[in-house]
């Protein structure tokens, strides 16, 4: 059986690394019954974005690489588009595995379905309810032309059967992000990105931001910075700078209006970030998947979003909801700083052995049922 899998933007990595070890250990008891060919579209093309990310997760070079690159949503989908149908007509694969939220998601999905070819989708039924974010339609699309989707908590089991979906498509599998957190937290030990940035354990806030709600227009951007220098005054911070933030950091000249007390790296690779992650009195971000991974480590997360696709890490785990009002967000962050925060739970099946249950899915449902 012929699985084609698809990355293409940093988050998907961390999905696809488990899944290719579960797949290769599936093969060592039964004869290589799966072939696995990796595709990365080339949507994250940046080094520190993509290639670091190979190596921290010991991915092999992919069979595919399609170099898209950036652009609008709509050329970038385009692309991928033309690109992946070329890859699907020489190799002709059993199914398609995509992974998470990203352009790449959805275009190599519609490619696959109009070729007649079956999709799975992993990390299906999650909800923000918000349309405004793009990721929100490239889930929507994905789960609704996908013909297996494997979920990763309970609230994507209730969406999708809201939408329509029937239940013997749906999986629930757990996690595959904690899969990849669980195999490489002792990997990072000899990180040194700690004394590098002379950081101690448990006296920082680690800070990402990148949506473009948060970092795009010129208000929000200045808005964001005057609550990290307030913040500064109380914690240091440790800010990994996401390029779209940079960018728009420069294109305001806003730059210099950040106190020295917030210490500015560019993006970091997985185990750096693992690292830096594990080792924080609490996290300030916009991001789906640092929510998860805080939540699983205990470390609390103030999430500035107004809704989050990810609802058990704010009813089990460690996340709180601040919107985009930074004042509530600062609420939170002077609670944490007191002792005052919420003592979180590991959600169910966020185990590590996502990739193994995916695989036993897709034997059930591609072999058994020949």
């Amino acid at each position: 059986m012929k699985i084609v899998s698809v990355v293409g933007a940093r988050p998907n990595f961390m999905k696809i690394a488990p899944l290719k070890r579960a797949i290769d250990e599936f093969n060592s008891k039964d004869h290589s019954l799966f072939e696995h060919i990796l595709v990365h579209t080339g949507q994250h093309y940046d080094e520190n974005m993509s290639k670091v990310f190979f190596e921290d997760l010991e991915l092999p070079e992919p069979d595919y690489y399609l170099g898209v690159g950036g652009g609008s949503h709509a050329e970038q989908t385009a692309r991928i588009i033309l690109a992946f149908e070329k890859i699907l007509l020489k190799e002709i694969p059993d199914i398609v595995v995509v992974v998470g939220d990203v352009n790449s998601t959805m275009a190599c999905s519609i490619t696959a379905v109009k070729m007649g070819i079956k999709v799975a989708h992993v990390e299906a039924g999650l909800r923000s309810f918000d349309r405004t974010m793009p990721e929100e339609i490239n889930r929507i699309i994905t789960d609704s032309i996908s013909d297996i989707l494997f979920v990763s908590e309970p609230s994507g089991i209730l969406n999708l059967n809201n939408e329509g979906i029937p239940a013997d498509k749906v999986a629930f599998v757990g996690n595959i992000m904690i899969d990849s957190l669980i195999y490489y937290l002792n990997k990072n030990k000899n990180s040194s990105l700690l004394d590098r940035f002379k950081l101690k354990g448990n006296s920082y806030c680690l800070v990402t931001l990148h949506r473009p709600s948060n970092v795009d227009n010129k208000e929000s951007i200045e808005k964001i910075i005057n609550f990290l220098n307030d913040l500064s005054s109380k914690i240091k911070i440790f800010f990994p700078v996401h390029p779209r933030t940079y960018n728009n950091f420069i294109k305001y000249s806003l730059l210099n209006n950040l106190k020295d007390e917030i210490i500015l790296s560019e993006p970091l690779g997985y185990l750096d970030f693992i690292s830096a992650l594990k080792e924080a009195k609490f996290v300030l971000t916009d991001s789906g998947g640092i929510q998860e991974e805080s939540t699983f480590l205990g470390i609390p997360c103030i999430t500035l979003r107004n809704t989050t696709e990810r609802p058990v890490t704010v009813e089990v785990g460690s996340n709180y909801l601040a919107g985009e009002n930074v004042e509530k967000a600062f609420e939170y962050a002077e609670n944490i700083l007191a002792g005052n925060y919420k003592n979180g739970k590991i959600p169910e099946l966020w185990d590590g052995n996502t990739a193994q249950r995916i695989v036993n899915v897709l034997y059930e449902k591609l072999v058994r049922s020949l």
